[in-house]
């Protein structure tokens, strides 16, 4: 980087850097201390069930809204213009369905583990399954959420990257094994706020550097960076309505509906519901974190015009453009520098430690637990403490081989959660919606879901598809042509066969890898026997089905599509009856 550019930090700004980690640390070591002092995997992992809507609800932003969200978004709109922010139209379906039909179910089986609902509804196999998947997906992208702020920081002020990785891994790991889920849940409420905070200031003081509300309005619009509703059904085009607002409800679900991290936080709510309230407050805040993230970016063009951030920064990555327009636009204010980075580590705090603590309960509750059930209370807690740290070591690990990846972070994370959350989603959508599937056909519709992921996922990557197109920088900023990001690529629909294929948009990848899942798996449970409804645990299906065919006789309905009310708890004759498979009602016991 030519050290003309070079941006420092301040004093004040390690200060207020330095205090986010000991605000953290101080929540982490108060829940230590306080309270049940987490002796118990009741109050470490699901903080004894006992937590309100509003923090809550804040930990489920917080989780959603990484630093790779905050960095990768304004670096989308900057290069790519306001498309994206049609994803806001898949928060509304995306948080209504979690809502009405996963977290009641989830919430009146008693769950300490999604996965548990798995066993429940097929056998011990499929949960073993969808809870290796889920650590995979998680472990490699905490490795992004670490890297992310870590990388721009070292790019734009030359701040030491590893070390950033490991405070950032360090903290995080402590609070989380100290604190358990109280403290994550409340370490995220402070984070939230931090978040919003920092990008305000940003976006205020970018808007009054660049001339005003109506400079860079006339900016961005000149520079061809206002996109207008793009109703083309191509597939393979990287973002219009279509894949945004209908493949972006899919991705949704698979964040809010069935990831551990968040279903976790429903199950800590006191009553489910508190637990649905969260959810619903959950969308106006998203609706608000997105706004900034786009108006950032959209600030941002109006400083620079799309200026290619290699002539700057000496690296192609947009992403590190985020952080260099923070410390330019700030560099004579002390102190603010230092609270977006704050708030950019906050994010990632908040991200990671949710993933640990989740990554802990489904390795204890899901693979440690069902082999031994004698475990005292006591040792159970310390080997959960010893899990979450265990995997923060992890994915410290695993952030040292995420600079490898050539895309940018948004592109990176929301194809990883497209490729494992996809199939991950289908394998709940298959056993809650259809009464029919079996065991086997949820590990044949996993495992063929799962193939196409990575099959269509490195296909991509090869071919570099979904890469999108840069749009002309056409506003007058006196830069020089050579530096503005000019050219065009060429489109993606030009892609003939395979290739064709494996330039399907990202956000495609959950819907597409979900009704693979659903579909195979029905077609295997039929060829090899569909449940019937003596064999279903009651409370385990969501009668979607029956709902839709409400004019068919209601014994027609019940006898196809198995109408079990959805809070229906475990009969003695249902135990008795399921004891083959194994002992379900103590599942349920042990969640109560």
């Amino acid at each position: 980087m030519d050290p003309v550019d070079q941006k420092h930090f301040t004093v004040v700004d390690y200060v207020i850097f330095a205090i986010l980690l000991a605000a953290s640390m101080g929540i982490g070591i108060y829940y230590a201390l306080s309270g049940g002092r987490q002796r118990t995997t009741q109050e470490f992992l699901l903080a004894d069930r006992s937590m309100r809507c509003l923090p809550v609800s804040l930990s489920l932003i917080a989780s959603f809204q990484s630093a790779v969200a905050i960095i990768g978004v304004p670096a989308e709109i900057y290069t790519h213009g306001t498309q994206y922010w049609f994803i806001g139209c898949a928060y509304v379906l995306g948080l209504l369905i979690p809502a009405h039909v996963f977290i009641p179910m989830f919430y009146r089986l008693r769950l300490s583990s999604a996965y548990q609902y798995l066993e429940l509804r097929f056998s011990k196999a499929v949960r073993v399954c969808g809870t290796l998947t889920f650590i995979f997906q998680m472990v490699v992208y905490m490795g992004v959420c670490i890297y992310t702020p870590a990388f721009a920081l070292n790019t734009v002020t030359g701040f030491e990257l590893w070390a950033a990785v490991l405070a950032t891994g360090l903290v995080c790991t402590l609070y989380t094994t100290m604190g358990g889920l109280k403290a994550v849940i409340w370490t995220d409420v402070f984070q939230t706020v931090v978040m919003f905070i920092g990008q305000l200031v940003v976006i205020v003081v970018g808007v009054q550097q660049t001339g005003g509300p109506s400079e860079v309005w006339n900016k961005v619009w000149e520079g061809n960076r206002i996109s207008g509703l793009d109703l083309n059904p191509d597939p393979t085009e990287r973002h219009t309505f279509w894949t945004l607002a209908v493949g972006g409800v899919f991705l949704m679900l698979s964040l809010y509906g069935v990831n551990q991290a968040q279903v976790q936080r429903y199950l800590s709510s006191r009553t489910e519901k508190e637990a649905v309230r969260s959810c619903y407050m959950v969308f106006p805040s998203l609706q608000v974190a997105l706004a900034l993230s786009c108006v950032m970016g959209l600030v941002m063009f109006a400083r620079y015009c799309g200026e290619d951030p290699s002539h700057r920064l000496g690296t192609a990555s947009q992403d590190a453009m985020v952080l260099y327009f923070v410390m330019d636009m700030l560099k004579d204010m002390p102190g603010l520098p230092g609270l977006f980075v704050a708030c950019l580590f906050s994010a990632a705090l908040s991200t990671i430690s949710s993933a640990f603590n989740s990554l802990a309960t489904v390795t204890m509750e899901d693979l440690i637990k069902p082999h031994f059930p004698a475990m005292t209370e006591e040792r159970a807690t310390l080997l959960s403490k010893c899990l979450a740290m265990s995997y923060g070591l992890l994915c410290l690990a695993m952030a040292y081989i995420t600079h490898l990846m050539g895309d940018s972070v948004l592109l990176v994370a929301l194809k990883i959660f497209g490729m494992v959350g996809g199939p991950l989603l289908g394998l709940f959508c298959l056993g809650i919606f259809f009464p029919w599937a079996n065991s086997t056909g949820a590990l044949g519709g996993l495992g063929t879901g799962l193939a196409m992921a990575f099959w269509v996922g490195i296909g991509s990557i090869v071919t570099r598809g979904s890469g999108g197109q840069l749009l002309p920088a056409n506003c007058t900023s006196g830069l020089q042509p050579g530096n503005q990001t000019t050219a065009a690529l060429t489109p993606l629909s030009s892609a003939t066969g395979l290739k064709r294929f494996y330039s399907l948009s990202y956000m495609w990848y959950s819907a597409l890898y979900c009704c693979t899942v659903v579909l195979t798996g029905l077609l295997i449970s039929f060829l090899t026997g569909p449940m019937k409804e003596e064999d279903l645990t009651p409370g385990t299906i969501y009668p979607l089905l029956g709902n839709l065919l409400f004019f068919l006789p209601p014994h027609v309905r019940e006898k196809l599509c198995c109408v079990t009310p959805l809070g229906q708890r475990v009969s003695q004759t249902t135990r008795g009856r399921n004891s083959r498979q194994f002992d379900r009602a103590a599942i349920l016991e042990r969640g109560n």
